[in-house]
């Protein structure tokens, strides 16, 4: 919600929000998981998470800021700062989501980047079998997921 120049934010699972203000990341939420892989999810089971397990933010705004929110299939396969890079090259808020959403596709079928999804699962314990690491191999490749961007930027009423 944006009210009053502050953005109140609440958080549940790997859905994510960032915020750029003059190239730089000012802000960004935390996936939640159980485990690797495994995130929050909400529902109308007994069993689940609720808004209750919502984590929440605000954060002044100033015109000018640039917030992005996705899927964790922006987030798994896209760089904090090649979202800044794409921010800085696009005016247009909806050509900076295409063009997200597009790096994040890319991304997810080439097998051979080392997105910050398998950063994470190797961080995690997650890798190739002993055999594909004598050969110097390591887990790689971007994550087959959904991909949803919004961009919107602050302005002046």
């Amino acid at each position: 919600m944006f009210e009053n120049g502050i953005l109140k934010i609440a958080s549940v699972g790997d859905c994510g929000l960032r915020i750029v203000r003059k190239g730089q990341m000012i802000f960004s939420t935390f996936p939640q998981e159980h485990y690797f892989d495994c995130p929050y999810q909400l529902s109308s089971e007994a069993v689940t998470q609720t808004y209750l397990d919502a984590i929440i933010s605000s954060v002044d705004m100033k015109e000018g800021d640039t917030i992005i929110m996705g899927s964790d299939g922006l987030f798994d396969n896209v760089f904090d700062q090649e979202i800044v890079s794409v921010m800085t090259t696009h005016d247009n808020v909806s050509n900076a989501a295409k063009a997200l959403a597009e790096l994040a596709k890319n991304h997810s079928v080439d097998t051979k980047f080392d997105s910050p999804y398998s950063l994470e699962a190797r961080a995690r314990g997650f890798d190739v079998p002993w055999w594909k690491k004598f050969f110097g191999m390591k887990l790689t490749g971007g994550k087959l997921d959904d991909i949803t961007v919004i961009v919107g930027k602050v302005k002046s009423s």
